[in-house]
């Protein structure tokens, strides 16, 4: 059997020393100078990104909608990207999918098989038969909306909901709810984890609770203010699979706080890989 996602994260976090994931969100309004602000720009960009930060990085992440906004054109850049990514480095797809059961399996094909993602993000408001195609493949992995890091994410996730009389489940959030019954959705053990933003330290330290054996993804740190020490310490898993395994399944990821270093600088590229350096002592396992 080919090796797991959590098998490839933990061997890269521990070749790095870090649970840096490294964000590629690039926006033709914020490329350093002498890029164009068009397609071309954003590809040359991305790829500086690649090249300088990822040694640095456990994982890679890219979000599709920079890419998707563009079209045809924009999708083939994303897959040019992906393709420049190490083979050592886990690719996670944030692409944020989740519909009735054959539209998602489509959408699972297109980030496993068209696009080689090892991860992607998928919502988690249609229901477990909706999620279950990405979970169909032992060696991938689905990374289960949970509690983001937006401004509005409380809206709905901070929403109270009643007790329920399976297992004595007590009234809680709607984020604490899905955390609690993610684990179950799995088809095969260590294929599902959560993303939760570092902009809610609280409710992170609740939901590792409720879920110790879920890897995090946790986006929210740098340029959104969130709090790395709060996801060094409550964001690694405390049971099995991920627990016991270099960097215990956690995933930190910084886009902006990375790329905007290569912003107003001569060498773009240099300023890229000091900032990742820095990034990944921060966040160092």
């Amino acid at each position: 059997m080919s090796q797991t996602y959590l098998d490839r994260l933990a061997a890269r976090s521990s070749s790095t020393g870090s649970v840096l994931c490294l964000g590629i969100d690039p926006d033709a309004r914020g490329l350093p100078r002498r890029m164009p602000p068009l397609l071309a720009g954003i590809e040359d960009f991305a790829m500086m990104l690649v090249r300088a930060a990822s040694p640095f990085a456990a994982a890679v992440k890219a979000n599709s909608a920079f890419f998707e906004a563009y079209g045809s054109a924009g999708i083939a850049v994303l897959e040019r990207v992906r393709a420049s990514v190490p083979r050592d480095i886990p690719f996670i797809l944030d692409a944020k999918r989740g519909d009735i059961g054959s539209s998602s399996e489509r959408y699972a094909a297109a980030a496993y098989d068209a696009l080689g993602a090892d991860a992607v993000t998928v919502s988690p408001y249609l229901g477990p038969d909706a999620i279950q195609p990405f979970l169909d493949r032992p060696d991938r992995f689905v990374y289960l909306l949970c509690r983001t890091s937006n401004p509005g994410a409380g809206t709905l996730q901070d929403l109270r909901v009643g007790a329920g009389p399976e297992h004595n489940i007590p009234e809680e959030t709607l984020a604490l709810r899905v955390a609690r019954l993610a684990a179950g959705w799995q088809k095969h053990p260590g294929t599902l984890g959560l993303v939760v933003g570092a902009t809610a330290p609280s409710e992170m330290a609740q939901i590792r609770a409720v879920a110790p054996a879920l890897p995090f993804l946790v986006p929210g740190v740098g340029s959104q203010g969130g709090d790395a020490d709060a996801a060094l310490q409550h964001g690694g898993a405390t049971e099995q699979p991920a627990a016991g395994r270099r960097g215990a399944g956690l995933l930190v990821n910084v886009s902006r706080g990375i790329a905007s270093a290569a912003l107003e600088v001569d060498d773009p590229e240099a300023a890229i890989a000091a900032s990742a350096q820095r990034w990944s002592a921060l966040l160092r396992c």
